[in-house]
């Protein structure tokens, strides 16, 4: 029988561990059947039982010789802090020591000295400021060689008699402060306490005995010096929620921001900056998150540490430098002065008011003068040489072009490059750029206000995007800074975990673990018990968002007569809907907010308004097909919308108590623009007056239409032809048009057709599905017939049912359907690789599927000839005729601003044709040109690559990798008058292998 891949979504999680066995059995030489590198993350990723620690974890439940109590029979061990240690390490000590408390059930002591009597011990320090540390190196008890010099690193050590009077301890030791708070906090999250506990009201794992294990344990230095986020965009919600919990953005809040920021392992902070000022509204904020070790910077338009609302608080004359340079310098100096001694990265140059452009045009040496008279006043405030303060200049936006046309800074300056606020890199380094002693920084989004439209109100990035456009960033020399504009942080809980555990060491994940990295971060979150379960939910909910953006959808976006898209994707949210709910009830009490935060409301109220908006999308079209049922869908449009509000409502006044109250508040239904509406509005809906006699009508799927104005399928005399390889199963929609039910007969005098039913009687629709029993069916080409009657009427009418029943029995590859070929990119039947160029799978990346790339991101343009790498593709064509080639590529931009991105195709052996990603679209123009605006909404960038008469039979597509960088989702072939339409495209076809 043949093997069917044509799923809506991979069920790539239970499909892994197969497919690195195929790999392993089925690699030859340079040709290989599926393409998987293994990687040391995979024994930091391991998943734990429910009450055990990963086997590779330095900690254990169990006693065992020389191991540390950290806690033993629900005592927690003591702790010792060197009074001579930083403020900000001593602080967090005292987190430290709650965190013990919540996981142990009794918090132990915190002692600020040099000694302590007790039989088990907890020492923390920092190196050269620790006199306790430093006591233990002279001693010879400790060695921090490994430390020294180096940047947040850390390492956790077991020691026996460390000082007098004490048995054993465990040291945690930092190369600096940042350092020694990431050991506490590495520490906490492996005891149970998640970075999530507060933010996400995540519940701590309590443990009655924790040990660490005989072994040093160090996570080496981060790889991305600053890693960090922007909390943007932040009113209705995040603002109206800090105001009513905190009074607003002030240091009780930020508290809060920071500590997660650190428990992060992330140390860099852009704050929010729309109608506030951290520096202004609360002047103990900022010397807070120097105690604490946060790194504060402004955003990409204000300049020197000013917040924007401080020029309209404070600032005389217009903002223009050409006619305000007096007042315009002395307004930065003052922001240098009262952040004199705090470790900032100062942001240069300047922008328009308001983050608009500065001007029409691109003044390149007015700019150089700004920056160079900011520089002088950096030097003059710090007294320093001025390479000693770390300093940034974004090319966002309209910076860009300055820096396209020949504007530079001086090296030690780091150049922030940025996204194109919807996640694709804009441009990275040339390969032989000279080394800069600032180096380059990325500045990422999650959450963005502009166009085409704005999208902030919930999560819908993939994580393998991320992975893969941040890859290619680090991979081209990215690594002083790694930013992400999170909106209001608490809808990116999820995507901020991935983004800073990727900062701290790129290298150490492949795309073959993101699978993974779903299931360890819901165990982190919820225990391992249903950590897969859980894994798999937000895997596909971020799937399904990120095909559109909330803000994006409209009634007519997923097809309603094309491969059932619609309903299939309605349907996908249910089950999603039904998975989450199952795993809830089987998760403890305290784990329920949570999860309805992280898991349930963004599952629910993203199926709730795909739903609306399929069921305007059906009113409209009932309406013209004059449906009784287009009323009936008119009243759940109008149900499904106040449904969201009721989602909306238990979040914000009933979840934990109302404390997340505001936090859902950003509108998403009924944007037309980049601008928000003021309020949720519903898509339009139409009301018909149908007459009350019953009245029979009727859709056939995949039918011929009687002209070329009718809707495909709409009272169709024909369905499109059957084959035993496909084994199609088409339904007829038999819809009433009056208010009277609607009394049917489906019949047929073929035994070889078979229906699910043979009618009924109905009040609005319903669908009887059309196949054929192979077994009976005629050899060769034959048509059979059904009849539709109603019981009201005479007569009724006849529909053809076509069946081809002649195929060929050697028949391999994918297999045409009604002139449509689909193949996702990664189901290959043979691949090429070179010394130079690999294949790399990125699992679940992709509107259906998975995607394929090439590896490394580095690697040189290739020839497409014998000897380069490419991907083999066989199909089978049905039928004769013209066809044309469809290529489906990850959005991508032209990050090398050269002549775009090169790849190539060829059929049957022809020579192959060289192809352009970016013929008609070489700018990165951060004006929205209109094939960028439909890219970007569409998640997806389509190129039609050749036209081609082909014959019945075996074909060859062979895809050639000509330039890095190009993410390939899947090609379609289509006949010539084949109907596709749709917004996902054909799903995969039939594959006979």
């Amino acid at each position: 029988m043949n093997t069917r891949t044509n799923l809506r979504y991979p069920n790539f999680f239970h499909l892994y561990p197969l497919v690195v066995l195929l790999f392993l059995f089925s690699c030859k030489e340079e040709t290989l059947e599926a393409n998987t590198e293994t990687n040391d993350i995979e024994q930091i990723l391991t998943v734990p039982t429910e009450d055990a620690f990963p086997q590779n974890s330095i900690l254990t439940t169990e006693k065992e010789e020389n191991t540390f109590p950290i806690i033993a029979n629900g005592v927690a061990s003591d702790l010792l802090v060197s009074e001579s240690d930083y403020p900000g390490v001593k602080r967090i000590a005292g987190i430290f020591q709650k965190d013990l408390g919540n996981v142990s059930g009794n918090e132990p002591e915190l002692i600020f000295g040099n000694t302590h009597q007790s039989n088990n011990l907890i020492i923390i320090g920092t190196v050269g400021q620790s006199t306790v540390i430093d006591h233990l190196v002279e001693e010879g008890k400790i060695d921090v060689a490994e430390l020294e010099g180096k940047w947040e690193q850390f390492s956790i050590t077991p020691v026996q008699n460390p000082i007098e009077g004490v048995d054993n301890a465990l040291v945690i030791a930092g190369s600096d402060k940042r350092g020694t708070i990431f050991g506490m906090f590495d520490l906490s999250e492996q005891m149970g306490v998640s970075p999530w506990y507060w933010w996400a009201d995540v519940p701590v794992k309590v443990r009655k005995n924790i040990y660490v294990k005989p072994d040093t344990y160090t996570l080496g230095e981060p790889k991305v010096k600053y890693r960090g986020i922007f909390i943007n965009d932040e009113a209705p919600a995040l603002s109206g929620w800090s105001s009513e919990k905190f009074g607003g953005f002030n240091k009780q809040f930020y508290e809060k921001v920071f500590e997660l920021i650190l428990r992060l392992k992330g140390n860099y902070l852009w704050p929010a900056m729309w109608g506030s000022s951290l520096w202004d509204d609360d002047p103990e904020t900022a010397p807070l998150a120097n105690e604490m070790g946060v790194v504060l910077a402004t955003s990409h338009h204000e300049p020197l540490m000013r917040s924007h609302v401080e020029w309209n608080r404070y600032g005389e004359g217009p903002w223009d430098y050409d006619k305000n340079q007096e007042k315009l310098q002395d307004f930065w100096r003052k922001g240098m002065e009262r952040t004199q001694g705090q470790e900032k990265v100062v942001t240069l140059a300047m922008r328009g008011d308001g983050d608009e452009a500065m001007s029409e045009g691109t003044n390149i040496e007015l700019l150089e003068k700004i920056v160079k008279d900011q520089r002088e006043i950096i030097k003059e405030v710090t007294g320093k040489p001025i390479e000693e303060t770390p300093q940034v200049w974004a090319l966002y936006k309209e910076v860009q072009e300055y820096y396209d046309k020949g504007m530079r800074v001086p090296d030690d300056v780091t150049l922030l490059l940025c996204d194109d606020n919807w996640g694709q890199v804009r441009v990275l380094p040339a390969l032989d750029s000279k080394p800069r002693s600032g180096g380059y920084g990325m500045y990422y989004h999650f959450d963005f206000v502009g166009g085409p439209r704005s999208y902030k109100w919930l999560n819908t990035t993939q994580i393998e995007r991320v992975w893969e456009q941040m890859n290619l960033t680090y991979s081209y020399g990215v690594d002083e800074i790694w930013l992400v504009n999170v909106g209001d942080i608490k809808p990116m809980e999820f995507p901020i975990s991935f983004f800073l555990d990727f900062a701290w060491n790129p290298e150490s994940f492949s795309a073959e673990q993101l699978p993974n990295y779903y299931t360890i971060w819901a165990q982190k979150q919820f225990g391992a018990k249903h950590a897969q379960e859980i894994g798999e939910i937000i895997a596909l909910y971020t799937k399904f968002n990120s095909r559109r953006k909330p803000e994006l959808i409209e009634p007519n976006t997923y097809s309603l007569q094309h491969f059932n898209e619609a309903e299939n994707m309605v349907e996908d949210y249910k089950t999603l809907v039904e998975r989450a709910k199952k795993v809830k009830e089987q998760l403890p009490t305290d784990a329920h907010a949570a999860f309805y935060q992280l898991v349930q409301y963004p599952v629910e109220t993203c199926a709730n308004l795909n739903e609306m908006y399929v069921a305007a999308g059906k009113n409209r079209l009932y309406a013209f097909q004059n449906r009784a049922s287009t009323n009936f869908y008119a009243d759940k449009t109008k149900k499904l919308f106040f449904k969201d509000a009721e989602f909306t409502s238990y979040y914000q006044d009933s979840l934990a108590n109302g404390k997340w109250n505001h936090m859902m508040s950003q509108t998403h239904m009924g944007h037309i623009s980049w601008n928000d509406p003021a309020f949720n509005k519903m898509p339009s809906v139409s009301f018909i007056q149908s007459g009350k006699e019953a009245n029979l009508g009727y859709v056939v799927e995949n039918g011929i239409s009687r002209s070329q104005w009718m809707p495909s399928g709409l009272n169709s005399r024909s369905f499109s032809t059957f084959d035993p390889i496909n084994d199609q199963k088409y339904y007829v929609e038999v819809f009433n048009m009056g208010e009277e039910k609607l009394t049917y007969t489906i019949t047929s005098e073929n035994d070889w057709i078979q229906l699910s039913s043979k009618g009924g009687t109905i009040q609005y629709d319903e669908k009887v599905f059309v196949s054929i029993d192979w077994n009976k069916a005629p050899k060769g080409k034959e048509v059979g017939e059904i009849v539709i009657k109603a019981d009201n009427s005479e007569g009724g009418t006849k529909v053809s049912v076509p069946i081809r029943n002649n195929l060929a029995e050697n028949i391999k590859g994918f297999v045409a359907n009604q002139g449509i070929v689909s193949v996702d990119a990664v189901n290959y039947q043979n691949a090429k690789e070179t010394a130079e160029v690999s294949w790399q799978t990125i699992p679940n990346l992709g509107r259906t599927g998975s995607a394929i790339t090439t590896m490394p991101a580095t690697a040189p343009k290739q020839n497409p000839n014998n000897d380069g790498p490419y991907l083999e593709y066989e199909i089978y064509l049905l039928d004769s005729g013209t066809y044309n080639l469809t290529t489906y590529f990850s959005p991508t931009l032209n990050f090398q601003k050269d002549e775009g991105l090169i790849y190539a195709v060829s059929i049957d052996g022809d020579n192959p044709k060289m192809m352009n990603l970016h013929k008609d679209a070489l700018a990165a123009d951060w004006t929205y040109p209109e094939w960028w605006n439909e890219a970007v909404k569409d998640n997806i960038m389509t190129q039609s690559v050749l036209e081609k008469e082909l014959s019945e039979g075996a074909h060859t597509i062979k895809y050639w990798a000509v330039d890095p960088g190009l993410v390939l989702q899947k090609m379609v072939l289509q006949k010539e008058g084949a109907n596709a339409e749709s917004y996902l495209g054909p799903p995969e076809s039939t594959l006979i292998k």
